[in-house]
């Protein structure tokens, strides 16, 4: 009876320890393929991520990529709200805020140019006029080993953000309230502007007169005769509806979109390292996203522009804009000259 009653209590032990083992290991399984982070451990976290054009944009289709991944990979322990389509301000407000320590946003999706006016030198030459010969071009440059020199440099500045990734909207071009059909018809047109030097000297250089309007007045700008014309990359351009006020599209590209999505350092500060981990990660998986999508995109909506009866115009030699604009480029390269040859011959 006693070796029965040992048996008994040995078998019933046994099970225990069976049982507990199959739970745990069921769990760390679960938190594998959820993805990098502990999910028992790491701290839930959301963090806002200030987009200024539609969802429905090349951007805005790689911000919500990037959220996905994120949530993914971090098993949900950190969760992406974006506000997109301006709400949350300009670019340039944007930056304002989370520059000047406000913490109400934790990431933001930027053109590679809207640092330079807080001293970034490095990423000022991403937005010298004809830089990019095409896509490819630009692609051998963010998939290279020079990109993250680029993407540090705010860190190297002591700004509070850092780069996470990488990507494009295509390349920009002028639209205008009245019909331009070459270089010449931009004299004397008053186009928009950011307080970006590059963009204003490129205008100047163009014989036209840049005027200063916050992207979220462009719109009624453009409406009310306060500017005749702007530029944007295609997919901008009519997600934010600028082809009802400016149907005039000449197809210059004299600077590629490039973009790049930042985050605080106070949000950085808030990861766990796997979450910090997960966070590059997701970058690296958008990055390539966007650069699967963008040419496609763009083509489908300059196809679209054209059916619904939007004037677009080639631009067969870009040889008189380039030399227009022959003055900014010297001037904007001064001083980088040979980290600006790196990225040209990056043109194969």
């Amino acid at each position: 009876m006693k070796k029965l009653t040992i048996l008994l209590v040995v078998a019933l032990v046994a099970a225990f320890v069976f049982v507990g083992c199959s739970k745990g290991s069921s769990t760390a399984s679960d938190a594998a393929a959820a993805g990098t982070g502990n999910v028992a451990t790491d701290p839930k976290v959301t963090l806002v991520y200030a987009e200024v054009n539609p969802l429905d944009t090349i951007v805005g289709r790689t911000g919500s990529y990037f959220k996905e991944q994120v949530e993914k990979l971090t098993g949900g322990s950190v969760t992406i709200d974006i506000q997109a389509s301006g709400v949350l301000g300009s670019e340039n407000d944007v930056l304002d805020s989370i520059l000047g320590g406000g913490t109400q946003i934790d990431m933001s999706r930027i053109s590679a140019f809207a640092l330079t006016g807080y001293g970034a030198k490095k990423s000022m030459l991403l937005s010298v006029p004809f830089t990019f010969a095409d896509r490819d071009h630009f692609w051998a440059f963010a998939n290279s080993s020079l990109a993250p020199e680029f993407l540090n440099e705010p860190q190297e500045l002591k700004l509070p953000i850092r780069g996470i990734f990488y990507g494009e909207e295509g390349f920009r071009h002028f639209f205008t309230k009245a019909p331009v059909n070459s270089i010449t018809d931009l004299k004397g047109l008053k186009l928009r502007v950011s307080n970006d030097p590059v963009m204003t000297g490129m205008v100047k250089g163009l014989g036209a007169a840049p005027t200063v309007v916050s992207f979220g007045e462009l719109y009624s700008a453009i409406q009310t005769g306060v500017v005749d014309g702007a530029e944007q990359p295609i997919a901008n351009y009519k997600s934010n509806a600028f082809p009802e006020v400016a149907p005039n599209l000449i197809l210059d590209g004299h600077t590629l979109g490039a973009i790049q999505v930042v985050i605080t350092d106070n949000a950085w500060n808030k990861l766990t390292k796997a979450q910090q981990d997960a966070i590059m990660e997701a970058g690296k998986l958008a990055q390539a996203y966007n650069q699967q999508i963008s040419q496609e995109a763009e083509d489908k909506v300059l196809a679209e522009l054209k059916a619904s009866g939007c004037n677009v115009v080639d631009v067969a030699d870009k040889a008189p804009w380039q030399q227009a604009c022959k003055d900014v480029i010297s001037n904007s390269v001064k001083g980088q000259e040979a980290l600006y040859q790196q990225i040209q011959s990056l043109n194969k």
